[in-house]
């Protein structure tokens, strides 16, 4: 029998962490680390496994020190945790298996980790398993091909608290068609969507369902509705008829491209099956920038005629946006805040452009000597990784003054009542009690955004609005309104940061660095 000890690093305070708004409901993170539930599930059942997930609780010495091994997955933004985990492990002289999109990418920056797992695992598990148990590990462990995911398990959720998190996490399908030059998940993952059985994703409801979960699911897919044909002839339908049969149990979120405002048909099936918000990457109003970016996708629509359509349709639109782009000149600041005001867009990740490894972006700055340093993925720390073509105090300011806007009271909670005139629940949709969680967070908010936020002027007037105007929809207006919470705090952090420039030389080339 072996011992394992499965680590997820801490992420910092960051935008999706929604570490302020997640103390309204008593939850320590909004989601799971469903990566290293799924490698937990291809381990042998006498190995002894335990997964803390720093984020929700402390590592301790002990459970290092009892370990066989120390499996660590991670992500970009986890990166100094994850040096202090490493750091950790190493002292007490426990191997390190790392694995991931961070060590995927970055390898050769963690030299001190024993084991690297290069990519997605599945068709390297029963390898990997076996050379534990054998005592032969290797430095490093990678598979040429983009594994068939009909064959994972459903993962070990079993493993969890579920009590500790706001949401857990699904995953249908992986890879996008698109290729954006920011983004690194063709690298990661592939352009040709590959996407598991109806009768898994089924399976991964029922299981959650068996165990006790009954709040929201998140799709984690790069782009949900990749595979169309499928999610509408079987996985839609599939999960719709479940969903009857349960009672409809869960609401699910998850991340799609701006052309799902093109298919009525797909729509619907989502909002039955009991989808209410959608992530979608809008990136800027400019479509010179949505060209350099390869962004075709959207260029090709009326984006606020898109936005307006989904939330319509029953779908909240949570935008991802971007600023930076080399075709970005000092307007942009007052474009993007004007474009997601008049669209009642009211989560907006606006973010500086950086270049990840992978990324077509990534080789073109490298190539035309920009390249500066890493991404570091952490929209609080303003950073960039490469040298813009917009002076650099420009790009920061400009930045720093357009999430100060965006998430001031007043322009937060007009943004909010914009949606709400919109937005219209679908035919199918079913009142649900509110739960004790619920009446709790909503208890918090009116102690602590009604009587001691710097909004409460904006949520009280709110409250009384929605009493009259949007009764059926009080219980996302409080949601929403807590979330404006924690993205106001994120934004005063932004700017409120002293930024300082140095050159430096990193990458073998003339460089301008921002740094804290």
């Amino acid at each position: 029998m072996k011992n394992i000890l499965m680590v997820y690093p801490e992420y910092p305070d960051t935008f999706w962490g929604f570490k302020h708004a997640l103390k309204f409901a008593s939850k320590r993170a909004a989601l799971p680390p469903l990566g290293l539930l799924t490698i937990a599930s291809y381990l042998p059942d006498e190995w002894n496994i335990k997964l803390v997930d720093m984020n929700c609780e402390r590592l301790k010495e002990k459970d290092v020190r009892n370990s066989d091994y120390v499996f660590i997955s991670a992500m970009a933004v986890q990166r100094e945790s994850v040096k202090d985990v490493i750091r950790r492990c190493n002292e007490l002289n426990v191997p390190v298996i790392a694995g991931g999109p961070l060590f995927t990418m970055e390898p050769d920056h963690f030299p001190n980790a024993d084991h690297f797992v290069l990519g997605e695992a599945e068709e390297i598990m029963p390898e990997l398993v076996e050379d534990i148990e054998n005592g032969k590990l290797k430095r490093y462990y990678a598979s040429p091909d983009f594994p068939d995911i009909t064959k994972a398990p459903v993962p070990r959720w079993d493993l969890l608290h579920l009590k500790w998190y706001y949401s857990m996490g699904i995953q249908y399908s992986r890879g996008c068609p698109f290729d954006c030059e920011f983004c690194e998940i063709g690298a990661l993952n592939g352009h040709v969507p590959r996407s598991k059985s109806t009768e898994q994703i089924i399976q991964e409801l029922q299981t959650l369902y068996d165990l006790g979960w009954r709040r929201s699911v998140f799709f984690v897919d790069d782009n949900f509705i990749g595979k169309r044909f499928d999610l509408k002839r079987k996985v839609l339908p599939a999960i719709i008829e479940w969903q009857k049969a349960h009672n409809y149990p869960f609401t699910f979120y998850t991340e799609v491209s701006i052309d799902l405002a093109d298919d009525d048909e797909l729509v619907n099936l989502m909002t039955r099956a009991g989808f209410n918000r959608v992530f979608v990457g809008i990136e800027t109003p400019d479509k010179e920038s949505l060209k350099e970016t390869n962004k075709y996708q959207n260029i090709k629509h009326n984006l606020e005629k898109s936005v307006e359509k989904l939330h319509s349709s029953g779908l909240e639109v949570q935008g991802g946006f971007i600023i930076g782009f080399d075709h970005d000149t000092p307007s942009i600041f007052k474009r993007q805040f004007s474009f997601i005001q008049r669209t009642g867009i009211v989560t907006a990740m606006v973010g500086m452009l950086n270049a990840p490894r992978g990324s077509k972006l990534y080789e073109r700055m490298r190539n035309e000597g920009r390249l500066i340093s890493e991404f570091v993925e952490n929209n609080v720390e303003i950073s960039i990784n490469f040298i813009p073509r917009m002076n650099i105090k420009t790009l920061i300011s400009g930045y720093q003054r357009l999430m100060k806007q965006l998430y001031s009271p007043v322009n937060y909670y007009r943004r909010l009542r914009k949606f709400l005139s919109v937005y219209k629940f679908p035919n199918t949709f079913r009142l649900k009690k509110i739960t004790f969680i619920e009446i709790k967070a909503f208890l918090r908010s009116l102690v602590v955004i009604g009587i001691f936020g710097k909004e409460r002027f904006e949520y009280w007037k709110l409250l009384i609005w929605s009493l009259f105007k949007k009764r059926r929809h009080f219980p996302l207006v409080v949601a929403l309104a807590i979330s404006g919470y924690h993205f106001r705090k994120i934004a005063e952090k932004i700017s409120k940061k002293k930024v300082s420039l140095i050159f430096e030389k990193p990458f073998s080339s003339g460089n301008l660095a921002a740094k804290m």
